[in-house]
């Protein structure tokens, strides 16, 4: 018998099996049947903006190598990132201290790998985007969960971490967060971020879902500590999911480090999507019109899902996401979202891949999709309740 790695042991992203499920579905549906409605996976249903793409198309046609680039990105667009710093949050930011990754996905092991040794510990909420957890067991790193609730919005406290002892080697944070759509407001990211600056604890804040938020202001947590890590990504507020482009805003200490794992993991992140990435930055009346799209069937959404039997629902305040808690229909949400996928022909995601313990009731809804279908979707839901 061969060794088998303990990496390989990793748990899947259930939200592919679903998308898989969801897939299988729609190809087995007679033509002219309503088709399948997608609320499982968290892909704006926009593609890429038009200046995103004509930049594109323009650097194809002039003949350009589309080679390497170094391995925390082109100048020009680390210093768009920079620029949107000053822009969304009146900061100032180094283009030294912005290194571009191939999407999010990307950035979270070069952060964990430099910030982190195998053995650590770093805590996190529940309910938690999944590939944090699976990611960190991968690498060695031992994950310490706190269980959240609607008290916080689910999402972590000062209160929480003080409860830790010993106080953990790291934490991460998510506003506004998958799956929940809940946000950190501004005084609590603060208040944590000093809370980790005492305890001398590294602060990994995933800020991906950026720009999709309403009522509540966004705030990064650059702003309130010189030692955070900040995750982002072209992904989500840019309508740019298959590019796999992102980037991480690193302190002083992590530059280097992280350089040199860049260098030996990913070379650089693609040339052809870091010129669209670029050029995206130009786009913002078109990006506002997506997110407008967003807050109406939000909207539509939490009016229409209580009374096809959804009334528990996270507070909507960003990203595009509801967790639902369905603890009163089933204690299986697994069995119970492909119910749905097979009877109303709903795919949406089982609460179990972002809360091991207490997802078995709760199912997430994403609402990134196409406003008709956000609509259908309700409807169908009334009427197989």
């Amino acid at each position: 018998m061969l060794k088998i790695g303990r990496g390989a042991a990793a748990p899947p992203f259930l939200v592919m099996d679903v998308i898989a499920a969801a897939n299988a579905r729609q190809a087995s549906l007679p033509a002219g049947a309503p088709g399948v409605i997608r609320m499982e996976v968290g892909q704006p249903g926009t593609g890429a903006p038009a200046g995103a793409v004509a930049a594109v198309q323009e650097a194809l046609r002039s003949g350009d190598a589309l080679g390497y680039t170094e391995a925390f990105g082109r100048a020009s667009l680390r210093a768009r990132i920079a620029a949107h710093y000053r822009d969304w949050y009146g900061l100032d930011v180094p283009q030294a201290h912005i290194a571009v990754t191939v999407g999010a996905s990307g950035a979270f092991p070069l952060a964990f790998l430099a910030a982190f040794d195998p053995g650590d510990r770093i805590a996190l909420t529940a309910p938690f985007y999944p590939p944090y957890v699976n990611i960190l067991t991968a690498l060695g790193m031992t994950p310490v969960i706190l269980e959240a609730g609607p008290d916080t919005r689910f999402q972590p406290s000062v209160a929480m971490l003080e409860r830790l002892d010993p106080p953990p080697d790291g934490l991460i944070v998510a506003s506004p967060c998958n799956p929940a759509g809940t946000m950190l407001h501004p005084e609590e990211l603060a208040a944590i971020a000093a809370w980790c600056d005492r305890a001398g604890v590294r602060l990994i804040s995933d800020e991906i879902y950026h720009g999709l938020n309403y009522e509540s202001p966004i705030a990064t947590a650059a702003a309130f500590s010189s030692h955070a890590v900040v995750v982002n990504s072209f992904s989500k507020y840019f309508s740019m999911t298959g590019w796999r482009i992102g980037w991480l805003k690193l302190p002083e200490d992590l530059l280097r480090p992280v350089e040199r794992l860049a260098q030996n993991l990913f070379i650089s992140a693609p040339y052809i999507s870091q010129v669209a990435a670029e050029a995206a930055f130009d786009c913002h009346a078109e990006l506002a019109a997506n997110v407008a799209r967003y807050r109406r069937s939000r909207d539509h959404l939490l009016a229409a899902l209580p009374r096809a039997g959804f009334d528990r629902l996270s507070p909507a305040e960003g990203a595009f996401y509801l967790f639902a808690d369905v603890a009163e229909r089933t204690n299986d949400s697994v069995a119970f979202c492909a119910r749905m996928l097979a009877e109303a022909g709903i795919a949406a995601t089982p609460g179990v891949d972002f809360d091991h313990a207490r997802g078995n009731r709760f199912l997430r809804f994403s609402y990134c999709g196409k406003e008709a279908d956000m609509e259908d979707a309700c409807a169908r839901l009334a009427r197989w309740r």
